[in-house]
């Protein structure tokens, strides 16, 4: 399995350079949310935090979930965490959580030191192999938006999100209860 996920790391670190150049051409993920009844169940996961405790998704039940997968070595996915860190601390007492998936494979000891630095406000986890499968990443950063009742509303894949387009998102699925 962790050999598995070093050569899907090595992928995904090819995939993430060419995102970054992407990006550096201004051009960012924008994303429709899908209509209520065409949205599918986020598969749900049980990953571990830095303190040992494992998160599920379901926990997040009735929250409207930015549930972003990315890596240290990601340049786009570095650039878009102080734009989940401030829509956590703005949208959080209207119901809003942000949960990042790191896929670094040096685990803790690579990902730890990264966040001590950059103050980030919300959950980070480790994503493994089978997460990986599940949500079918292939390149980073990878971005779901996922409604309150645990369905995939949008999908910014394989490359950096366009945060006002997000953010957009973000507000008209908390304006729905």
């Amino acid at each position: 399995m962790a050999t598995t996920l070093r050569i899907s790391l090595a992928s995904l670190q090819l995939a993430c350079c060419a995102v970054a150049f992407e990006a550096a051409d201004g051009t960012a993920i924008r994303a429709p949310l899908q209509p209520s009844k065409a949205r599918k169940p986020a598969p749900d996961c049980a990953l571990k935090d830095s303190t040992g405790a494992t998160v599920k998704l379901k926990a997040y039940r009735g929250k409207v979930v930015l549930l972003n997968f990315w890596a240290t070595w990601c340049h786009g996915c570095k650039q878009e965490i102080p734009w989940f860190a401030e829509f956590e601390t703005r949208y959080r007492e209207k119901g809003f959580a942000a949960v990042g998936v790191s896929l670094d494979e040096g685990g803790w000891k690579v990902v730890k030191p990264f966040l001590d630095g950059a103050h980030v406000p919300y959950r980070m986890v480790l994503g493994d192999d089978a997460v990986a499968k599940r949500y079918a990443i292939d390149s980073l950063p990878d971005t779901f938006l996922i409604d309150r009742r645990g369905k995939v509303a949008a999908v910014y894949r394989s490359g950096m999100v366009d945060r006002a387009n997000l953010e957009a998102n973000i507000r008209a699925l908390l304006s729905r209860h």
